[in-house]
């Protein structure tokens, strides 16, 4: 079953004066349960994919097809540094109105399942940066979106914790079925986290190349050690810069 779908979709922003292309005939489909990445120059109308996904803006023509919920997880956490970790949490339960015993018993599940029991009471700014990003996508999660947009997640953290919380939220996400959606720059990290890797051109963005990614193995870090990965980042880099 397809999770969503883009047919022919152009992007355009219009200002008083004039009108920047963004996006130029993208199409593509995500299959319930993959792992897609998204991968491009700085500028090349990445987030504007997921902004379009999520409904935040609607695109110039063609059409985007969304089958179910959406969960947004930002390149920040946007935690409240004034709530303690499980307010937080709870944040989008009570915006979208669902706090029920059902869905709070959830919540404690996740808290507990991933690593955060002894940190509930405590506040955003006693945790690492690793551990921040986990209690945003419990946050995420809590309101069981049938796909996940990731904007960046782990471009905040140093190399190590960016490795380290990759393979939590990875986890985590295979956990829960998620289909799931990461924009990246880092090639690497695309290649590892996602069954497949969307690669665009230069704005106007176009699709270059669709790459699936065979490698079998459990995790991103297994995969970055696997045969083969050396191939797929160079083929990538290629596709990226034209080789």
């Amino acid at each position: 079953m397809k999770a969503l779908e883009f047919d022919h979709v152009n992007m355009d922003f219009c200002t008083k004066d004039s009108k920047l292309k963004v996006l130029d005939d993208i199409s593509f489909s995500v299959n319930t349960g993959e792992i897609i990445a998204i991968t491009g120059p700085s500028g090349a109308g990445k987030s504007t994919i997921l902004n379009l996904i999520s409904n935040l803006i609607t695109p110039s023509s063609g059409k985007v097809t969304v089958n179910g919920s959406i969960g947004y997880m930002f390149q920040r956490d946007h935690l409240f540094e004034w709530k303690s970790i499980y307010k937080n949490i709870l944040l989008g339960l009570e915006i979208q109105d669902k706090v029920t015993k059902e869905n709070l018993k959830a919540v404690d599940r996740m808290i507990e399942a991933y690593g955060l029991a002894d940190f509930r009471d405590n506040y955003p700014n006693e945790l690492s940066g690793g551990m921040r990003q986990r209690v945003a996508l419990i946050r995420t999660l809590s309101v069981n979106p049938s796909i996940l947009l990731l904007d960046e997640p782990f471009a905040s953290l140093d190399y190590q914790t960016k490795l380290n919380v990759s393979e939590d939220i990875y986890k985590i996400i295979k956990q829960v079925h998620k289909t799931t959606l990461i924009v990246s720059h880092d090639i690497s990290e695309a290649i590892a986290f996602a069954d497949l890797v969307i690669v665009l051109s230069e704005r106007p963005a176009r699709i270059k190349e669709i790459i699936k990614i065979n490698i079998d193995a459990p995790s991103p870090l297994k995969k970055r050690q696997a045969k083969g990965f050396q191939e797929y980042f160079e083929h990538t880099w290629g596709v990226l810069n034209n080789e």
